[in-house]
C-alpha cells in the first residue's frame, strides 16, 4: 500500500504521524520523506545512511555560433527559462523544468541539455525500516524533479508511507499522486479548517481515498470536525493535546515514545487501512 501522509498547512503534525505510523508497522514498511525542501523525518527515525545519489535536471546551454537568432526557444518556454534577445541568447537555469522543448524546436541544433545537479535522494535504515530521503540544493526553486527521483524507490509488496510537503502545490500533488490513500494532517483551529478545505479540494480533484488525522484535540474550536460531517470525511484518527507530546517532539523523540498508549491507535489505523486494499497499486 502507498499512504501518503499530507496536510494544508505546515506545523500540523504530519512528520509526526508518517513516523510514528511507520515505527508501528508490524510489516516490512519504507518511509519516503518527499518534503524536499526541508526534510525533517531523519531526526526522529536516526537512520543509517547508506547511500546518496545526485539528482540532476537537463538544462539548455546554447552555442552561440549555430543561434540564428529566429526565437523559437523563447516562443515554447512558457517558464521564460530561456529568452532570446536578438542574436544572442540568456538562460535562467533557475527557471527550467527540464522539458526539453526549447532544444527539440531549435532549427540550427544550436542548443543543447546539459546536467545540472539539483539535490540528492539518500537511503538508509532504522529499527527495521527503509528510510529514502531527498533533499533539494539549496537556492533551487523546483522541488518536484528531486520528489519524482525519491518516488521510484517505492516497493509494490510492502507498506510505503510517503512524507509530503505541506500546502496544495506542486510537490504535494507530486508526491501523492498515485498512493492508494491519503492521510490529510490538521489541527481544530479555524487556520487548520481553512487550509484543510483546500487540501480536501486538491486530493478530490486527483481522485485518491482520503480521511482526516486531527492532532492536538481540545484546542481551538469544533470547526473541523463539522466540515468533515457535512462533508461525508471519515475522521480517522483524533490525537489529543498532550504537552507530553510537544515536549518528546521539542527533543527528537517519537511521540509513541512519550505516549505509549498511542501505539494502539497508529497500530489500529494501520489494520482499518490494509484492510481496504488487497493489493499495492502501480508506481509511475
Amino acid at each position: 500500500m502507498i499512504l501518503a501522509v499530507a496536510s494544508g498547512k505546515g506545523g500540523t503534525g504530519k512528520t509526526t504521524i508518517a513516523v510514528n505510523l511507520a515505527r508501528c508497522s508490524a510489516e516490512p514498511t519504507r518511509l519516503l520523506d518527499c518534503d524536499v525542501e526541508e526534510p525533517n523525518c531523519q531526526i526522529f527515525l536516526r537512520p543509517a545512511i547508506a547511500s546518496r545519489q545526485a539528482v540532476h535536471l537537463l538544462v539548455p546551454q546554447v552555442d552561440a555560433a549555430k543561434c540564428n537568432g529566429c526565437g523559437e526557444c523563447g516562443r515554447i518556454c512558457q517558464y521564460h527559462a530561456i529568452v532570446p534577445f536578438g542574436a544572442n541568447v540568456m538562460v535562467f537555469p533557475e527557471l527550467c523544468h527540464g522539458c526539453g522543448g526549447c532544444a527539440k524546436v531549435c532549427p540550427t541544433g544550436a542548443i543543447q541539455e546539459v546536467e545540472r545537479e539539483i539535490g540528492f535522494v539518500e537511503t538508509g535504515s532504522a529499527e527495521g525500516v527503509a528510510f529514502v530521503q531527498g533533499t533539494l540544493a539549496i537556492g533551487h526553486p523546483a522541488a518536484p524533479p528531486v520528489i519524482r527521483a525519491v518516488r521510484p524507490h517505492i516497493r509494490r509488496d510492502r507498506l510505503n508511507i510517503l512524507d509530503c510537503s505541506p500546502g496544495t502545490s506542486c510537490p504535494v500533488v507530486t508526491a501523492v499522486r498515485g498512493s492508494d490513500y491519503v492521510l490529510l494532517v490538521t489541527e481544530p483551529t479555524p487556520f487548520g479548517l481553512h487550509d484543510l478545505v483546500l487540501a480536501v479540494e486538491t486530493i478530490r480533484l486527483l481522485g485518491v481515498p482520503f480521511g482526516v488525522v486531527i492532532n492536538r484535540v481540545g484546542i481551538g474550536d469544533e470547526g473541523v470536525h463539522q466540515f468533515c460531517a457535512a462533508e461525508g470525511i471519515p475522521i480517522v484518527l483524533e490525537i489529543p493535546d498532550d504537552r507530553r507530546i510537544a515536549e518528546a517532539y521539542s527533543r527528537g523523540q517519537m511521540a509513541t515514545d512519550a505516549v505509549p498508549e498511542l501505539r494502539a491507535s497508529f497500530r489500529d489505523l494501520l489494520g482499518t487501512l490494509g484492510g481496504r486494499f488487497s493489493a499495492p497499486k502501480e508506481t509511475e
